[in-house]
């Protein structure tokens, strides 16, 4: 042994062959930490010292090769400037470069994911093998910067510009048959092979059957495009990209910008313009809020984690209830290989529930993301049933029946008494207390809700309602299934809407007295729509379905008149009465027509205005911000209440079930970001222009107490 370190350990394996092997200590997988990155430059120096040095192979002792960079602590270089984050990448640059440099041939060992700073010490090498499973790509784009160790400068001259183009402006994880298809490998071999087979090709390479020193000489040098070609390049892919990326998200258009000044540079000036725009995103309020989410995304798996391993699997699920919600959950529950009842009172109503799981297979299908073989399997994980009599096989049953109280006491007591004594029974009501439908329930400590947002294929969280005798098993058994269907689990406690809907449902109060004050709906939309939201409120509204947004409004109502019960008739009101429930029957603020593809086209109803007389007040213009503050200082102060009461355990999920359950901006952090970035004590003085608007634009008193003494929900540079 060479060199034995905490992350890294050299030795000489045969004569003049030197491994390098990255086995991060006490950890799951392989980063980039600062131990990491000193014992690399260590491992660096250890090889340059051996006089009979012939080649170098980098391998993992781990499932992974290196997953990238540990995003922890690079966020602290983050927060000391731009000036601080250049010397840094400075330096890591240089480690790659010495290993670009080396004076024998190198070979890499890819044996699973190489992301990020891990794959870009990959493209340091000489030549790349990747196992038949293993993924790599440079993701940096998704948390708001890009490629920082060379990544930028070396794939294009690999793979060529337009691939480049594509994989960094894009962010995308690629297979390994991908990225040997493009040329970013040079082999893909089974697993099993995979160190062998690197081995042998390093010899080769030793012995001259490869020329190493023309392919590094093409890495570092200009890329020999002339000005057409470069346009070409380029100019075409700044419209896709920036269409794709849209307004708010800067790195993609950025990293283009430095891909094209850089080929026409050496390898050390363009990593000198790598570094430079680098460093510019890094400090930008983009760039804290996706790390952030980023960081909340950890913090919640993590939390979900601690849930499953006091879990058993669940072996065989079902579903009562084969409307499109049945169907989605029918669809995701077999997709992820977990067998599923799907049980109805009518073949009519089955034969929707499969009508819905097979348009889904059948889109993939299409897509070729999903063989015949496939699709076949996965819908024979479906059984439709009119009767419960498999019921008693089942682990854990989610009740998706129609949303009234009395339907689902009913059918909840029903299925209750067919399950196992350990079965876990849930409910994916939106609105319906969890405690209220216990009452009719003899095991109580088995229940929970366990609600799934629309479309269920689709949205990535799953609320995991905690009722007052739901037990900690039951709570487990819920999670680990949900996130075995792939989804985000957060489990939260009851209360009228839970946490999402609560939440939501001041944001909509503040759209309806913004019409009644004379505010255009559609204008309203558009501005909010710039401010990041996919879709405005009126939208939103129509896709949620006027008759689910009525119910809800008047379950908040009920639950919290004082701040959400309206003494006015609102355009919610209003278009219910009138039947139109947006989407489900394409009427609604807009009206809808079936497009080629099959979706719903929102389209302007020249009848809409007339039919909101009464709702609407005289026509007001108000500006861009105001409709913004409206909007969404209800939204945060009811975000604020909800954790303040414990019906969220954080503010680092409760910003995540926002940005996962309604789309909230990513940019933007979610609303305790949001409330951060703004700080407390600007935010208490703009919600007191709006004070007389009433309770909902009112700060509670935690907030008002934190905005004197400047505290954060999220401490400087932290996200949990």
């Amino acid at each position: 042994m060479l060199m034995q370190g905490q992350a890294i350990r050299v030795a000489a394996i045969e004569a003049g062959i030197v491994e390098i092997t990255f086995d991060l200590q006490n950890e799951s997988v392989n980063k980039f930490n600062q131990t990491t990155l000193e014992e690399l430059a260590t491992a660096v120096k250890t090889v340059q010292a051996q006089a009979d040095l012939k080649g170098v192979l980098f391998t993992s002792a781990k499932d992974v090769f290196v997953v990238g960079a540990d995003i922890t602590e690079f966020t602290k270089i983050f927060a000391l400037g731009a000036e601080a984050i250049e010397t840094f990448l400075h330096d890591i640059n240089g480690l790659f470069n010495s290993i670009e440099d080396l004076a024998v041939p190198t070979v890499v060992a890819i044996n699973g994911v190489a992301l990020g700073g891990g794959f870009e010490l990959c493209l340091s090498c000489d030549y790349r093998v990747a196992a038949d499973s293993a993924k790599v790509g440079l993701p940096e784009v998704k948390l708001g910067i890009h490629p920082g160790w060379g990544g930028s400068v070396r794939l294009p001259r690999l793979i060529g510009v337009d691939n480049a183009n594509e994989w960094i402006c894009g962010g995308s994880e690629k297979t390994a048959a991908a990225a040997f298809k493009d040329g970013a490998v040079d082999a893909v071999v089974p697993a099993a092979q995979l160190r062998e087979a690197s081995l042998d090709l390093l010899k080769k390479v030793i012995a001259g059957d490869f020329d190493y020193k023309a392919r590094r000489h093409e890495k570092t040098t200009p890329i020999l495009l002339n000005s057409i070609e470069q346009m070409m390049a380029f100019e075409s892919a700044r419209g896709v990209i920036g269409a794709q990326a849209g307004p708010h998200y800067p790195a993609p258009l950025q990293v283009l910008k430095v891909m094209q000044k850089g080929v026409t540079q050496n390898r050390e000036g363009a990593l000198a313009t790598e570094i430079k725009s680098f460093a510019q995103l890094a400090v930008n309020d983009v760039t804290a809020a996706l790390v952030g989410i980023f960081l909340k995304d950890q913090y919640v798996k993590k939390v979900a984690k601690q849930y499953e391993k006091q879990a058993q699997p669940v072996k065989q699920a079902a579903v009562l209830g084969a409307g499109i919600m049945g169907g989605g959950v029918a669809y995701q529950s077999a997709s992820r290989g977990i067998p599923i009842l799907m049980k109805d009172i009518s073949p009519q109503a089955l034969q929707l529930g499969m009508d819905e799981a097979t348009k889904l297979l059948d889109g993939q299908l299409k897509r070729g993301k999903l063989s015949a073989a496939a699709m076949a399997k996965t819908i024979s994980q479906i059984t439709p049933t009119l009767s419960y009599g498999d019921f008693g096989t089942t682990d854990l049953v989610v009740e998706a029946v129609v949303e009234n109280v009395g339907i689902k006491k009913k059918v909840l007591a029903e299925v209750e008494a067919l399950l196992k004594e350990d079965a876990i029974l849930t409910s994916n009501t939106s609105t319906i207390s969890i405690n209220e439908l216990a009452t009719a329930l003899k095991r109580p400590e088995n229940f929970c809700g366990m609600h799934f947002f629309n479309p269920v294929h689709r949205m990535p969280l799953v609320e995991v309602i905690r009722g007052e005798k739901t037990s900690p098993t039951a709570l487990a058994r819920t999670v680990a299934y949900a996130r075995a269907m792939g989804k985000t689990a957060i489990v939260v406690n009851d209360g009228p809407g839970f946490l999402v809907n609560r939440i939501l449902f001041p944001y909509f109060g503040g759209f309806t007295a913004l019409l009644r004050d004379g505010a255009d709906f559609r204008r309203v939309d558009k501005v909010m729509e710039g401010f990041g939201w996919p879709m405005g409120p009126a939208y939103l509204l129509d896709v949620v379905g006027m008759d689910t947004a009525h119910h809800a409004n008047s379950v908040m109502a009920d639950g919290f008149p004082d701040r959400m019960k309206s003494d006015y008739e609102t355009a919610i009101d209003k278009l219910y009465a009138l039947k139109r429930l947006g989407q489900k029957n394409n009427l609604g603020f807009y009206r809808y027509e079936v497009d080629r593809k099959g979706k719903p086209q929102k389209l302007q109803d020249p009848e809409i205005d007339q039919l909101l007389q009464g709702v609407v007040g005289a026509a007001h213009e108000f500006t861009d911000q105001e409709i913004i503050e409206r909007m969404m200082i209800p939204l945060c102060i009811e975000a604020a209440r909800c954790l303040e009461q414990g019906i969220v355990a954080s503010p680092a999920e409760a910003d995540m079930a926002l940005i996962y359950g309604i789309g909230f901006p990513p940019f933007r952090g979610g609303a305790f970001h949001y409330l951060d970035q703004i700080g407390l004590k600007n935010f208490c003085d703009m919600a007191e222009k709006y004070a007389s608007l009433g309770p909902l634009y009112h700060p509670t008193e935690k907030m008002k107490a934190m905005a004197a003494t400047g505290e954060r929900y999220f401490p400087q540079g932290g996200q949990s």
